[in-house]
C-alpha cells in the first residue's frame, strides 16, 4: 500500500484538495504595498492589554497601507474556551473603534475568507493534512502518554534534548501497512508532521523587528492533528489559514520566535511563501529599581477590564499603546497635535529592541489631556455611561440635575488651558462631591486647613467677606479679595509678600484658601469664583455661616 492509501483511510471523505481550496481562497485584489493582518486570539480566557497591543499594531499596519485587518478565532483548544471570550474580545475591539474589516460573530460573516472561527474550518485543515500524508510529511502516531512520558524521562537521563525527534520519533518508522492496520484495530492516534531538518544546522530567518536572526533548523516531529477532536493544533491551523487567508504579515510576541523554526518548514512543505513576521517585544513594568514583564496574576493593568472598571476613555489607552509601540510616536503626536494615530506610520524597526514599558502614570497624563479637550457633552456622556454600569453613586448625582452636572464639568473648560485633573471617569465623585448638598452635609467633613489654622481668624475672615467683599462677579472678585487682605493685614500682593513676610500676617492666597476650605473643605480645587457661582449665594453662605457659628 502507499501513502495515498494512508490518507484516504484515514479521511475517506475529503475530496476536496489543497489546488481546490487555493482556487476557492485566490490571492486578494489589493493595491501593491496593501498589508493584511490578522488579530488571532484564542477563546480560552479574557482579554489582556497584550492582545489589544498585538491588535492594535496589525490593525494599524493594515489602515496606513489601505490593507485588510481581520479577526479570527483560533478555537482548536476547545477544552480551555471560556463562554463570553469571543463577545468579550469584539466588544473591547468596537470599544476602541478597532473594528475588523472581515470577521464573524454571532451568525453574521463579512468577507470572503472565511469562515474565520477555526473549529469550523475542520475540512480545510483535513485537506491539508491529507496532502501532507500523500506526500510522506506526515504520518499517524500511536504513541501512548505513558509512552511519551517515559521517553521523555530517558532523554533526560541520557542528557539529550527532549522532544519527539530523529531516533526517537518511533512511529515515523512504521510502514504504511503497519499503521492502516493499528488504525483498523481501533489504536488512538494523533498526526504528526515529518520534519526533514538537523537542529545542528542554522537557516535565516527575517524578523521586521530584529533583522536577520539565524536560528536552528527545527528537527521535532510536531502533532498537528489531535486524536480527540480531529482538530489541529495551533502550529499547523495557523500556516494553512495565514496562506489561504493571504495574511502579509503575522503581529505577535517575542516568546513565539523559538516556533518559527517549525512554521517556516510547515509553509515549505506546501510549498507556499510564508508572511512575514513581526515578533513584538514583551510588555513590562517598573517595580522598583527592577523591570519585570508585566502579569496576567500579579497585576490588575495586564487585564482590559481594569480600564474598563476605572473609566479610562478609549484613546487614552490607544495613545499610550503607541507610545510603546514606537519610539517616534510621542514627538511624532507633539508636531501633529490634531491627527489620529492612524495617521502614524508604525515600523517594526522602531519597535523596543528589549521590552515595552508600560506606565500607568503615563497613561494618567495622557488621559488627562485627552478629557481636558473634551467639551463638557463629551464628558457627560462618556461619564455618564461608564457611571451607569460602574458607579450607583455618580449616576444618581448626574441623574438629579443633569444641567447642573455639565456646568461642574466645564469648569476651566473652555480657555486656552483646561483644567487636567480628571484621568479617568472613577475621578470625577471624588473631584465634585462637595458640590453636592446631600455629600456635603451627610458625611463628616475633613477641612484641609493650610497656613491659617486658628478657627478666631477663620471666622473672622468669612464674616468680613460675607459682610463686606462678597460678590459672584469674576471680574470684581479677586480685586475684592485683595482688598479684604488690605483691611485684615494680608499682603494683596505676593512680591511685596516675598520682600517683608514678617510686616504681614499672610498673603492673599491663605486669604483664597480659607474662602476655598471652607467652601469645598479641599484646600485644591477649581477655579473657586466659577465653583462659587454654580453652588449659588445661599448655599455659600449657608457653609460659611456652619464654620461660623
Amino acid at each position: 500500500m502507499t501513502n495515498k492509501d494512508l490518507a484516504n483511510v484515514i479521511f475517506p471523505n475529503i475530496t476536496k484538495t489543497v489546488e481546490d481550496y487555493e482556487k476557492e481562497y485566490p490571492k486578494r485584489n489589493l493595491e501593491e504595498g496593501a498589508k493584511v493582518t490578522r488579530f488571532a486570539p484564542s477563546p480560552t480566557g479574557f482579554m489582556h492589554l497584550g492582545g489589544l497591543f498585538g491588535a492594535l499594531i496589525d490593525f494599524t499596519l493594515a489602515r496606513e497601507s489601505n490593507g485588510i485587518f481581520y479577526l479570527r478565532s483560533e478555537d482548536t483548544d476547545q477544552a480551555r474556551s471560556v463562554e463570553g471570550a469571543e463577545k468579550l474580545i469584539m466588544d473591547t475591539l468596537k470599544y476602541y473603534n478597532m473594528m475588523p474589516d472581515e470577521y464573524e460573530f454571532e451568525g453574521k460573516i463579512a468577507g470572503n475568507y472565511g469562515p474565520y472561527v477555526q473549529s469550523e474550518r475542520k475540512e480545510i485543515y483535513h485537506a491539508f493534512i491529507k496532502h501532507l500524508i500523500e506526500i510522506g510529511r506526515a504520518y499517524p502516531c500511536f504513541c501512548t502518554t505513558d509512552e511519551l512520558s517515559e521517553m521523555r524521562e530517558n532523554q533526560e537521563a541520557m542528557k539529550v534534548r527532549t522532544g519527539y525527534h530523529g531516533r526517537f520519533a518511533r512511529c515515523s518508522r512504521l510502514s504504511v501497512d503497519e499503521a492502516i492496520e493499528k488504525i483498523k484495530n481501533g489504536e488512538k492516534y494523533v498526526i504528526r508532521f515529518r520534519s526533514n531538518g538537523d537542529f545542528e544546522n542554522k537557516f535565516e530567518f527575517d524578523d521586521l523587528r530584529q533583522g536577520k536572526l539565524f536560528l536552528n533548523e527545527n528537527d521535532i516531529d510536531e502533532v498537528i492533528m489531535k486524536s480527540e477532536t480531529m482538530l489541529p493544533t495551533y502550529h499547523f491551523a495557523h500556516v494553512v489559514d495565514d496562506h489561504l487567508m493571504r495574511t502579509t504579515h503575522v503581529v505577535r510576541g517575542e516568546e513565539w520566535l523559538p516556533s518559527a523554526p517549525k512554521h517556516i518548514q510547515m509553509f515549505e512543505a506546501f510549498g507556499f511563501e510564508a508572511p512575514k513576521y513581526i515578533h513584538t517585544p514583551l510588555i513590562v513594568k517598573k517595580e522598583g529599581e527592577s523591570i519585570r514583564k508585566l502579569s496576567k496574576r500579579k497585576d490588575p493593568e495586564a487585564t482590559m477590564s481594569f480600564y474598563f472598571e476605572n473609566g479610562y476613555p478609549a484613546l487614552a489607552v490607544i495613545e499610550s499603546l503607541m507610545t510603546i509601540i514606537n519610539s517616534n510616536y510621542e514627538e511624532w503626536h507633539t508636531a501633529n497635535p490634531d491627527k489620529m494615530f492612524t495617521d502614524f506610520e508604525v515600523t517594526a524597526e522602531k519597535m523596543s529592541t528589549s521590552g515595552a514599558l508600560y506606565d500607568l502614570m503615563k497613561l494618567d497624563d495622557i488621559s488627562k489631556n485627552i478629557i481636558s479637550k473634551m467639551s463638557k457633552e463629551e464628558v457627560y456622556s462618556e461619564s455618564y455611561k461608564w457611571a451607569k454600569k460602574y458607579s450607583e453613586k455618580l449616576t444618581k448625582l448626574i441623574e438629579s440635575d443633569p444641567e447642573y452636572y455639565k456646568a461642574i464639568l466645564n469648569i476651566e473648560r473652555q480657555q486656552e488651558k483646561p483644567r487636567k485633573d480628571i484621568a479617568k471617569y472613577s475621578d470625577i465623585e471624588n473631584l465634585i462631591w462637595y458640590m453636592y448638598d446631600e455629600e456635603f452635609n451627610n458625611k463628616e467633613i475633613i477641612y484641609e486647613w493650610k497656613n491659617i489654622t486658628d478657627i478666631n481668624e477663620i471666622r473672622n475672615i468669612l464674616k468680613v467677606y460675607m459682610d463686606k467683599y462678597f460678590t459672584l462677579d469674576k471680574e470684581n472678585w479677586f480685586n475684592n479679595v485683595k482688598l479684604m487682605c488690605d483691611e485684615l493685614g494680608y499682603a494683596s500682593n505676593m512680591k511685596e509678600y516675598k520682600k517683608n513676610p514678617d510686616s504681614f500676617k499672610g498673603n492673599v492666597a491663605d486669604i483664597s484658601t480659607v474662602l476655598r476650605v471652607a467652601l469645598t473643605s479641599k484646600s485644591m480645587t477649581p477655579d473657586l469664583c466659577e465653583i462659587m457661582n454654580i453652588l449659588g449665594v445661599d448655599k455659600i453662605k449657608e457653609r460659611y455661616n456652619k464654620i461660623c457659628k
